[in-house]
C-alpha cells in the first residue's frame, strides 16, 4: 500500500515537472504513453496529440477524460507537507493523473468493463482535443470528466458560454466639436449598458447556475486622441442556463441591437465566435449514484453534487454523446489557475480510491440493453 502511494504521488510529480500549457502537450503525452504502458493500458496517441489508452474488455465501457494542458506560468513543483506544489497539480492533472491510477487499479481486480483514458489537448484554449475526440465516434456508456470538484464532491452541471463579437461604425469627426458627430464608442458602450440591464426571457434571476449572465471582456475603438471615434469593437462573454440555449439568448441580444438600426450614421454588427451549449445530467442516473457511493465509502461524508457557472469540454461531449456524465476530481477549485496552485496528497490518493471503486460499482450494475 505504502509503495502503490509513493509510486502515485511520483507519478503526479512527474507530470508536474513537464510543463504542458497549451499547445506544448507533447513531451507529456510521450511520458503518458510510456508509463500507461507500465500499468497494463492499450496505448496510442491520435492525430491532433491526444493520449488514448484502453484497458479492460466488456461492457460497460466508461470513459475518463482529462486535459493535458494547463495555463501559462511555470510553478516549481516541491512538497511542503501534505501538498504538492506546480502547476496543473489542481487544474488538471491531479485528476488525469487519479484516473489513469483509478482504471488500473480498476483492472487488477479483473470486473468485466473496458475504461478508456483520455488525456486531451488545448482544453484551457479552443478544446481541440475533445473536438477530435468526437470526431473519432468514440462509443461509451459512462464518462467522467476530470475537473477540481474536491474529492467528496460530483459536479452534475455546467452553463453554456457564447463569445459574441459586437462591432459599431460611424462617421466619425474632430473631438472640438463631439456635439457634431456621433461617437462609435458611445454607442457601443450605451449598447452594452442595455444588455447588461436586459431581463432574459425562462432564467431564474434568484439562481446564479439557472440565470445568464453577461461580461464584457474586450472593448477597442478610437482612431486618434483628437478624433470622435469612428469604431469601436466589443468582445462579450454570455453564459447560458441549462433550461436555455445559446440562439435563443443570442437572438434576444440580436433584438437589442435591432433597436439600434434606425440611428442615423451608425451601422451595428455581430458575429458568434464561439458557442457551447450548457450540461446538466440526471441525479439519478447510474453513474451518480455509483459514484455517491464510492466516495461516502472512502470518506465517511455526505457528498455534496455541484453546478458550475463556468464551462468545460464535458459541455462539449455532452452536447453530442448522450450518455450519463459527470465532472469529479481532487483539489480546490479556488486554487487553479494561480501561482499558489497546488494538491493535498491525501485527496489525491483517496480519489484514486473513489474512481477504482466506482468503475466496479458500474461493472457490477450495468445492463446492457
Amino acid at each position: 500500500m505504502r509503495n502503490m502511494q509513493n509510486y502515485a504521488v511520483n507519478f503526479l510529480a512527474q507530470m508536474l515537472k513537464i510543463y504542458s500549457p497549451s499547445g506544448q502537450e507533447e513531451k507529456l503525452a510521450d511520458f503518458l504513453q510510456r508509463e500507461m504502458k507500465k500499468l497494463g493500458f492499450r496505448v496510442t496517441i491520435d492525430g491532433v496529440g491526444n493520449v488514448i489508452g484502453e484497458i479492460g474488455k466488456g461492457h460497460p465501457v466508461t470513459l475518463l477524460c482529462g486535459h493535458m494542458d494547463t495555463v501559462p506560468g511555470y510553478i516549481p513543483v516541491r512538497m511542503v507537507g501534505d501538498k504538492l506544489f506546480g502547476r496543473g497539480a489542481v487544474d488538471a492533472k491531479g485528476s488525469l493523473a487519479a484516473m489513469i491510477l483509478g482504471a488500473a487499479e480498476f483492472a487488477r481486480k479483473k470486473k468485466k468493463g473496458k475504461v478508456i483514458v483520455a488525456g486531451v489537448i488545448e482544453e484551457e484554449s479552443a478544446s481541440k482535443g475533445i473536438k477530435n475526440l468526437l470526431k473519432s465516434r468514440l462509443e461509451a456508456d459512462y464518462a467522467i470528466f476530470g475537473e477540481p470538484s474536491r474529492s467528496d464532491q460530483i459536479t452534475v452541471g455546467y452553463r453554456g458560454r457564447a463569445q459574441l463579437k459586437i462591432n459599431c461604425q460611424t462617421m466619425g469627426g474632430h473631438a472640438g466639436a463631439p456635439w457634431l458627430f456621433t461617437s462609435a464608442v458611445d454607442e457601443a458602450y450605451q449598447i452594452w449598458l442595455d444588455i447588461k440591464a436586459h431581463q432574459f426571457k425562462g432564467q431564474k434571476e434568484d439562481q446564479r447556475f439557472y440565470s445568464v449572465s453577461t461580461c464584457l471582456t474586450q472593448i477597442k475603438g478610437g482612431e486618434a486622441k483628437n478624433v470622435v471615434p469612428s469604431n469601436c469593437e466589443m468582445t462579450i462573454d454570455v453564459r447560458v442556463p441549462p433550461q436555455l440555449k445559446c440562439r435563443e439568448v443570442v437572438e434576444e441580444i440580436k433584438e437589442i441591437l435591432r433597436s439600434y438600426e434606425s440611428r442615423k450614421g451608425l451601422e451595428v454588427s455581430m458575429e458568434t465566435e464561439d458557442c457551447m451549449e450548457p450540461f446538466e445530467v440526471s441525479v439519478d442516473s447510474v453513474l451518480v449514484k455509483s459514484l455517491r457511493a464510492a466516495i461516502r465509502r472512502e470518506t465517511e461524508r455526505s457528498v455534496k453534487l455541484v453546478r458550475k457557472t463556468g464551462t468545460s469540454d464535458m459541455n462539449l461531449f455532452g452536447s453530442k454523446i448522450k450518455i450519463p456524465m459527470v465532472a469529479y476530481g481532487p483539489g480546490n477549485p479556488e486554487v487553479e489557475h494561480t501561482l499558489n496552485e497546488y494538491i493535498e496528497i491525501p485527496e489525491y490518493t483517496t480519489s484514486i480510491r473513489i474512481l477504482g471503486d466506482t468503475l466496479g460499482k458500474l461493472s457490477d450494475r450495468f445492463k446492457k440493453n
